[in-house]
């Protein structure tokens, strides 16, 4: 998993605090060189927002940039991209989001690429499991957890199954503060963010998924409180239209077969 220039797919700014923060400080220990690709501005759109809110959208998408650039310092990333679509869309921007990561991979030339699980935690982290995969055939991809509701629980950097391909990385002490102090600079997701653990990480080489369903068959990690009718805090997206959004990126993406040249008739 480690490499001298690994790329990491963000879908939100807070994301590579959650999963990887210690890997990343360990791999810029041993002299990497550490990409990372935002996917998205991990703020609502406007229409998602509270009426009140919703005339102070860009500033928020503008505070957490900020937050993000604080977090990037601490931890070493260069920022390669930062797109601004709003959190839960980007499986409405695959075509431009792997235009983007192509062209980032042929510029930076990283040697592996990290992206978090297919598991629910959150749809923007399923789009970008799916993406990462079309570059498996390119260089190595490696898939961290961060969150699930497998078992219908919350389980933070825990695979919902395993394959015994599994890398875990217990933190130390002093990486427990570290990986605490770097999540603490997103003040804007604090509440978001309680539930997460800092006492490890795991990686493991990208499983093999089958993207046209959810990630398990029972209620995901964002459906959780979709009982509630509006709140900003939750995604009333179904898993299914996530699985859609991806099969029509793989029929329109696939290679069509070359049409046979037109013979003249006698």
């Amino acid at each position: 998993m480690y490499a001298q220039r690994i790329l990491v797919l963000i879908p939100h700014p807070d994301d590579e605090a959650v999963g990887c923060a210690a890997a990343i400080t360990r791999a810029r220990e041993q002299g990497a060189a550490v990409f990372g690709a935002y996917l998205t501005s991990g703020v609502p759109a406007a229409e998602a927002l509270w009426p009140w809110q919703r005339e102070g959208q860009q500033g928020r998408m503008i505070h957490r940039r900020h937050e993000a650039q604080r977090a990037a310092d601490m931890l070493g990333i260069e920022m390669a991209s930062y797109q601004i679509i709003p959190t839960r869309t980007l499986k409405s921007a695959l075509d431009g989001t792997h235009d983007l990561l192509t062209r980032l991979i042929l510029h930076h030339k990283p040697d592996v690429l990290w992206t978090p699980a297919y598991e629910g935690g959150h749809q923007d982290h399923d789009a970008a499991n799916f993406l990462a995969s079309t570059f498996r055939k390119t260089l190595p991809v490696w898939e961290f957890s961060e969150y699930n509701f497998a078992g219908r629980r919350v389980r933070s950097q825990e695979f919902i199954s395993r394959n015994g391909t599994e890398q875990e990385i217990v933190l130390k002490a002093n990486e427990r503060r570290f990986k605490r102090a770097v999540l603490e600079t997103y003040v804007s997701e604090r509440e978001n963010l309680s539930h997460i653990w800092t006492e490890r990480e795991v990686f493991r080489p990208l499983a093999e998924y089958d993207y046209s369903r959810p990630p398990h068959p029972r209620k995901l990690f964002y459906e959780r409180f979709q009982w509630v009718p509006f709140h900003p805090r939750v995604d009333q997206t179904n898993p299914e239209e996530v699985c859609r959004a991806i099969e029509e990126f793989r029929r329109t993406r696939e290679p069509k077969p070359a049409s046979r040249p037109a013979t003249a008739e006698s």
